[in-house]
């Protein structure tokens, strides 16, 4: 599929969902600010540096853009996470596979919880949790509800969040069972995409209540039909641009742990757009030097910049001082990577970070030192492992 055939397609400068398609087949479902903007982006000359061999062969293979319109982008997002748990495209795996990945659970119980789990849930997947945190606090305004914060004692004292109008108060006795499941059902309407049936039920009980001559609760719902369309989601409007023209800011860190070069591990973790991905972490056997950290960095940066089939990172972290800087950047432009920037973390003398060599983006610095922080572990928690079972490389 080529820019020039993007014509056809009428994208809108507006929020909603695209589907990239091969014939009646779904091979991708994703979500957009802009669906012009977005769409555009997958069709930049640098496409495999920014999102991978995967996606590159996703274009390849496909036919067609399909969209669906919202009126938010929060709509947008709700909606891509209902398409890809009911088509599960293939190019979704990470997606759908992922038990990283975010979903909204509502619990069971009298007055149930709305609460972000990992790796499943009611609602999901959401492959973009900044935005899902952002979405969840808009949709809170309108449609309070109970967290975890929220214990109902015979004390009968308010939450936190019922003192700020963000919890109706199951914990103070201010809501019956029967009001808060009515409110309940209004929040699993939004996040099954039926915005208007949520709409319909609204305006009917809005209705009732003003027959009724119950002025108080109809306008109460008629606020909330009112905020519905009018969702102010600027947070996730600016999450969004950022990945439209940028990709999941990868980075990568890499840490070696041994004991005098017996049992010398390598590991890799992951921290993309600030939160780390435990399922993109690796190990690595060390094969050649045992006992050369530089040496050993040198063989697991070769070993995984071979992988052409992972995503290539926009910044690798290494530990430690110009040494492991120097052979991290010679490895990475021999591996044709020159646009992968190489930053090193240099520790004082109780390993604590005191500098960072490289570093030009001063906004990325706790996303390094939250990645480097991570290798250490992993590596540590690795190298004990094998030491346990008494292996030696």
């Amino acid at each position: 599929m080529k820019l020039q055939d993007l014509a056809q397609f009428n994208l809108p400068d507006m929020p909603g969902v695209y589907f990239f398609r091969k014939g009646g087949e779904i091979l991708y479902v994703g979500k957009a600010t802009s669906l012009v903007d977005r769409v555009k982006s997958y069709f930049v000359k640098d496409i495999f540096l920014s999102r991978g061999p995967r996606i590159v062969k996703m274009l390849e293979e496909a036919d067609r853009i399909d969209f669906v319109q919202t009126d938010s982008v929060l709509e947008a997002l709700i909606l891509e996470a209902n398409q890809i748990k009911s088509h599960q495209p293939i190019y979704n795996a990470r997606e759908k596979d992922d038990k990283s990945y975010n979903f909204v659970t509502v619990t069971k119980e009298d007055f149930p919880k709305v609460l972000i789990t990992r790796g499943s849930g009611t609602y999901g997947p959401f492959p973009h949790s900044a935005e899902l945190k952002e979405g969840l606090k808009i949709i809170r305004k309108i449609f309070p509800y109970r967290d975890e914060k929220c214990k109902i004692t015979s004390k009968g004292k308010p939450c936190f969040n019922a003192q700020i109008g963000l919890c109706p108060g199951p914990c103070a006795g201010s809501i019956s069972k029967r009001d808060y499941r009515k409110s309940i059902r209004y929040i699993k309407l939004f996040f099954e995409a039926k915005k208007t049936d949520l709409i319909k039920t609204l305006e009917k009980e809005m209705k009732a209540l003003a027959k009724a001559q119950k002025f108080e609760e109809a306008q109460m719902l008629k606020r909330k039909l009112f905020a519905l369309d009018h969702i102010q989601d600027i947070a996730m409007i600016k999450a969004d641009l950022a990945e439209t023209f940028s990709g999941s800011f990868r980075i990568e860190a890499y840490d070696i742990a041994h004991i005098s070069g017996t049992n010398v591990v390598g590991v890799m973790t992951v921290v993309e757009d600030g939160e780390v991905n435990k399922s993109q972490y690796r190990k690595f056997k060390i094969k050649l030097d045992k006992n050369n950290d530089t040496k050993n960095l040198k063989e697991v940066l070769s070993r995984r910049l071979g992988h052409s089939e992972w995503r290539f990172p926009n910044l690798i972290v290494v530990d430690g001082g110009k040494g492991q800087i120097n052979v991290a950047t010679k490895v990475v432009k021999e591996a044709g990577l020159e646009f992968v920037q190489v930053v090193s973390v240099v520790k004082n003398d109780k390993h604590k970070a005191r500098e960072i060599l490289g570093l030009e983006d001063k906004s990325l610095e706790k996303s390094v030192l939250i990645a480097n922080s991570e290798a250490h572990r992993f590596a540590i928690g690795y190298h004990r492992k094998l030491r346990s079972k008494g292996f030696r490389l």
